[in-house]
């Protein structure tokens, strides 16, 4: 199952008469083989985990959403950028559509890119750490390779029957054990409304770093920076993972599941920046962008804006 070619009739906009006020769509190319390191957009068009998960379905536009919407933001990077292209479910195989995702993710790391992966379910976030470990694998000694996943849910739910957008980091952590590999997870955002006793044990039996979204608020971010940066410390690598229902549903929502409280995007920010400038960061990925029940875009452009924010290179 191939990657789709990039399709570059989403990156239009504006043009500017001033010198240097470039926009996104005037400076991203199409990747190409001799495309020198850079932020490499990568779709993945698939909701198969949401269905599966019995969510409402339409988050395999999201990718081609978040394009459009980051088409005309204001250019502010020094290095390159590509649009790779999606990957997509084939005939609700979403086993397949990983396994893809993960050989298209480390083709990207070996060739020196960092990707954004843009969502698509939260299943993506399975297929993103395969490709990751894969470019990180070490027979002489395990990989440190830290998750943070800001979202309401902890998606730790049982792979045993398939899996789903609830199931990424379950399979994640079965992968580490089999690979006795450490599972370094941190969910922050988690809704305890919508999380079960029994995935907050487990939660607790993986020691996942957990922070509610009732505990971020603007007087704990500083705390919460020093929480992220001594988990940063014990690591080598990062996959950052953010799912956009973990924002308010009046911020951002046309999402799978609408988020009742959620945290703002005005607290999720400088989070990010820390992550990003940590020199850690080997991966980025946005899931759940729902463009069928969006509201004027507002969902695609908080999604934009967090790629441009993730994008900035100084």
């Amino acid at each position: 199952m191939p990657a789709e070619r990039p399709d570059m009739a989403a990156w239009s906009g504006r043009v500017d008469p001033e010198a240097d006020a470039l926009r996104w769509h005037q400076c991203i190319q199409p990747l190409a083989a001799a495309s020198p390191p850079g932020v490499a957009l990568l779709g993945f068009a698939c909701d198969e985990g949401v269905r599966r998960n019995h969510g409402r379905v339409g988050a395999a536009a999201g990718p081609q959403a978040i394009r459009r919407a980051l088409a005309n933001l204001a250019w502010h990077r020094r290095g390159p950028a590509f649009d790779a292209g999606d990957v997509a479910c084939a005939d609700g195989d979403l086993e397949a559509a990983q396994r893809q995702l993960g050989a298209r993710v480390a083709a990207l790391l070996a060739a020196g890119h960092r990707p954004i992966v843009l969502g698509g379910g939260h299943e993506l976030a399975y297929g993103s750490w395969l490709g990751l470990a894969a470019h990180l694998h070490d027979a002489r000694q395990p990989p440190r390779l830290g998750i943070v996943n800001f979202d309401a849910h902890f998606d730790l739910r049982d792979p045993a029957g398939g899996a789903t957008s609830g199931t990424p980091f379950a399979q994640i952590a079965a992968q580490c054990a089999a690979r006795g590999w450490p599972l370094r997870y941190a969910c922050l955002g988690v809704s305890r409304a919508s999380n079960t006793r029994a995935l907050f044990r487990r939660a607790s039996e993986l020691g996942v770093l957990v922070r509610e979204d009732r505990e971020i608020r603007e007087g704990s971010l500083a705390a919460l920076g020093a929480e992220l940066d001594a988990f940063v410390a014990g690591c080598d690598a990062l996959q950052l993972s953010i799912d956009l229902d973990g924002l308010p549903a009046w911020e951002v929502p046309g999402v799978s599941a609408p988020a009742a409280r959620g945290v703002a995007l005005d607290l999720l920010e400088p989070l990010l920046e820390r992550l990003r400038d940590s020199g850690k960061l080997r991966l980025a990925e946005l899931a759940e962008l729902n463009p069928a029940h969006d509201i004027d875009q507002r969902s695609a452009r908080v999604a934009a804006r967090l790629v441009h924010l993730l994008s900035l290179d100084g």
